[in-house]
């Protein structure tokens, strides 16, 4: 695949400035993550799942919804997904964990996904720097309408360990949809199991499942409030999101050239707790 040139969207100039400049300083080291706890979800027209996100001065509502449904929802107990190709927890080696993120996704807690379709996450107040873990990506990819950074993914031949599923590798597609508007697709190939994120300040998040498959699974955590990480950071009451939700783009340059890999893929299919 041919290299993709990262296009950075500003909402607001002035603001999206002062994100990356009080962003840059945040990010220079490992920081520890605050996951999602997820508690509650109903299957009223699709799925609607609820956590909380708890951080040193705040204690954040989550919402997830999903009109298309989902396969299952793990807020506590189960198999955890997020150990290392079924042999434990090694924060040192995770798939998940990077020079960015410090701290393996709390618990068994995951959402997992089947059918394609659009999805929104929805936070009660301003989150800082939104980091994205994803278990067996394979056969399918996400479509963001926000740029990210991929921090990490579970490939033995880079270090890490594999992911629960197997290995795999993940990369970037940028999609100019014009008039300005970009698509940012994370693909990979085998069985990618990583981390992304998401710099500055968000209230909501929204992503399409490409494909159909059964299945894949994530869950977020973020490196604190936008009060905590960037002080005061503005609001557009009218659409109800942030107006400063900036990549940085010196930590985007890394993914610059990283297409998909000449591996032959495989495909799954598992039921939880199962392969078939």
């Amino acid at each position: 695949m041919s290299s993709v040139n990262l296009l950075t969207k500003l909402s607001i100039a002035t603001a999206g400035a002062a994100v990356i400049a009080l962003g840059t300083g945040n990010m220079a080291s490992a920081a520890t993550i605050y996951w999602t706890d997820w508690i509650s979800g109903t299957n009223t027209n699709g799925f609607t799942g609820n956590g909380t996100i708890t951080t040193p001065t705040s204690t954040i509502d989550v919402t997830y919804n999903n009109p298309q449904n989902i396969d299952f929802f793990q807020p506590n107990g189960g198999i955890d997904y997020w150990q290392n190709e079924r042999s434990g927890r090694n924060e040192a080696t995770s798939p998940y964990t990077s020079e960015s993120v410090d701290n393996i996704p709390t618990g068994t807690d995951i959402i997992a996904l089947r059918w394609a379709g659009e999805q929104t996450l929805t936070f009660s107040e301003n989150v800082a720097n939104l980091v994205f873990s994803y278990i067996s990506l394979n056969g399918n990819g996400y479509s963001f309408t926000q740029d990210f950074e991929i921090l990490s993914f579970g490939n033995s031949s880079d270090g890490n360990s594999c992911g629960y599923w197997g290995c795999g590798t993940s990369f970037k597609e940028v999609i100019d949809l014009g008039n300005g508007d970009f698509e940012y697709r994370l693909l990979g190939t085998d069985e990618p199991h990583g981390t992304i994120r998401f710099a500055g300040a968000f209230r909501t998040i929204s992503w399409s499942s490409l494909s159909s498959e059964l299945w894949n699974g994530f869950t977020v955590g973020i490196e604190g409030t936008a009060e905590e990480i960037f002080g005061s950071v503005p609001v557009d009451g009218s659409r109800g999101e942030d107006l400063a939700s900036v990549p940085e783009p010196t930590s985007l340059m890394g993914i610059l050239g990283l297409g998909a890999f000449g591996v032959t893929s495989f495909r799954k299919r598992k039921q939880q707790g199962t392969v078939k």
